[in-house]
């Protein structure tokens, strides 16, 4: 009986080990997940601040040739000025209407499917 006591801790010390092991091992899978996908939201938004701007300096040179072009059609800069900035403002109006679609749509299919893809994968296997 004594032998048989013997094994059953050997084997209960033997499966303490394994699933150590194993914690250990997802502990380190989460924290290489959470660095992959913390690099690509980093990556992304960086990307995104960059375009945003990009975007701003175009728009600032565009309002300004767009200015000088209507000047003869207006009949003054102020006023081609002041046209330029309607236009402006009545696309940020139609921004902010639709922000829903334009903006938090893409941004949240974005985030679900960074932070849950993998994890959908791993469903399926």
């Amino acid at each position: 009986m004594m032998f048989s006591s013997d094994k059953n801790i050997e084997n209960l010390q033997q499966l303490y080990q394994e699933v150590k092991q194993y914690v250990n091992l997802q502990r380190d899978y989460v924290k290489i997940e959470l660095v992959e996908k913390l690099t690509i939201l980093g990556t992304s938004l960086l990307l995104v601040l960059i375009l945003i701007i990009l975007g701003f300096i175009a728009l600032f040179y565009l309002s300004f040739t767009l200015a000088y072009l209507l000047e003869p059609l207006v009949g003054s800069l102020k006023g081609s000025f002041a046209v330029i900035t309607g236009l402006i403002v009545i696309l940020i109006i139609i921004i902010v209407m639709m922000r829903k679609r334009l903006i938090e749509k893409p941004l949240v299919n974005f985030l679900a499917n960074l932070l849950l893809k993998e994890e959908d994968e791993e469903d399926e296997k």
